[in-house]
């Protein structure tokens, strides 16, 4: 019997939102003034995170480091606050709540440990770190800290993939069988990272290419649908030479613990990208294009695939408006947890090394 099965935005929390991060750490009270400090200036979203830093009600800039003392000024100057050249500042300040951090991904591994040391709240730019080790020995101390985090994974807020997760979790797509990610824009054919992003496209920094940027955030998602990974191989290549020695574009392939199997495209070489996200089952299928949601299922009335389906949940606020709500002690379901953050660097260090190789590669755990 078909039945249509749209859950309410508490049942999705409760149930197939397994991914919700629900620490018991102390809340600070939506009545108090919270006081933030902005560790790293030199991510390209870093501009949106000052804004709402500088917007959101109860949350109060104090303070803003970079080993780049002009970037450190600069941004001060636009959060209104104090540029400091010594971190220990920051660290030993008991009214600091918490820290955001922009740094350089090579960076990400001495700011955080410091940060769970003197237990700060922290936002952290994605990717959590270089390496799965690093990333792993982050996602240990910050458990420990018992304090809050989460990471730039915006596409969790997108009510597509919020209504996804809901429907794989019944069951309505069948048995999944494969699923596919695509994240690609014409960075490289453009010269985005050219000036002051240019770090970006410098593997020693970042960590990764294009394939990695962007790839990223896809497979945050197919994870957050499909778990674990076991395995993966891949294809990354230079296309443009743009920025020598960065990689421009890539396709993974993937087998999940589950036994459905994943592929994964992203790139800055790509002058379009209209299908997003594809989930096939043995009861269902479903497809991202142009932004809109194609959802077919044999369980579910209405759904038949023919035109888009507007019947979504509603979406959640962006990663670093949740971080500070969860600051002001209202619920915080969606962070994502440190662990997650974790496998997703370990996931895509296998396809690196899966793609220089030409062989599988077993993802590692902690």
């Amino acid at each position: 019997m078909k039945h249509e099965t749209l859950l309410t935005r508490r049942e999705a929390l409760g149930s197939a939102v397994a991914g919700a991060t629900m620490l018991a750490t102390p809340a600070l009270g939506q009545d108090k003034n919270i006081s933030v400090a902005l560790v790293g200036g030199a991510h390209i979203h870093t501009p949106q995170y000052v804004d709402a830093m500088k917007k959101t009600k109860g949350i109060t800039p104090k303070y803003a480091w970079d080993y780049n003392k002009e970037r450190a000024q600069r941004r001060a100057g636009e959060l209104g606050c104090k540029a400091v050249d010594d971190l220990k500042a920051i660290w030993d300040d008991p009214e600091i709540a918490a820290v955001v951090i922009c740094s350089e991904t090579n960076r990400h591994h001495d700011l955080v440990l410091a940060a769970a040391f003197a237990k700060k709240h922290m936002f952290v730019e994605k990717p959590l770190g270089i390496t799965a080790k690093e990333s792993f020995a982050m996602a240990n101390a910050i458990e420990f800290s018992n304090r809050l985090f989460t990471t730039g994974y915006f596409m969790r807020t997108m009510r597509e993939h919020i209504f996804l997760k809901e429907q794989v979790a019944l069951g309505n797509f069948g048995t999944v069988t494969r699923i596919r990610g695509s994240n690609c824009h014409s960075g490289s054919l453009g010269g985005w990272f050219d000036g002051e992003y240019r770090w970006m496209a410098d593997p020693k920094q970042s960590g990764v290419g294009a394939f990695g940027d962007l790839g990223t955030h896809s497979l945050d998602i197919m994870m957050w649908l499909m778990g674990e990974v076991d395995s993966v191989t891949a294809d990354i290549k230079i296309v443009t030479n743009h920025y020598p020695t960065c990689d421009e574009s890539g396709e993974a392939l993937m087998k999940f613990h589950n036994g459905a199997t994943g592929t994964l495209a992203a790139g800055w070489v790509d002058v379009d990208n209209p299908v997003t996200l594809e989930i096939s089952g043995t009861h269902g299928f479903a497809s991202i294009v142009n932004g809109r949601l194609f959802y077919r299922s044999e369980k579910v009335q209405g759904a038949d695939g023919n035109k888009p389906w507007d019947r979504l949940p509603s979406s959640p606020p962006q990663p670093i408006h949740q971080f500070f709500d969860a600051l002001a002690g209202k619920p915080h379901d969606f962070l994502v947890k440190p662990a997650e953050a974790a496998a997703r660097v370990a996931t895509m260090e296998a396809a690196y090394k899966g793609a220089r190789s030409q062989s599988w590669v077993k993802v590692a755990k902690m």
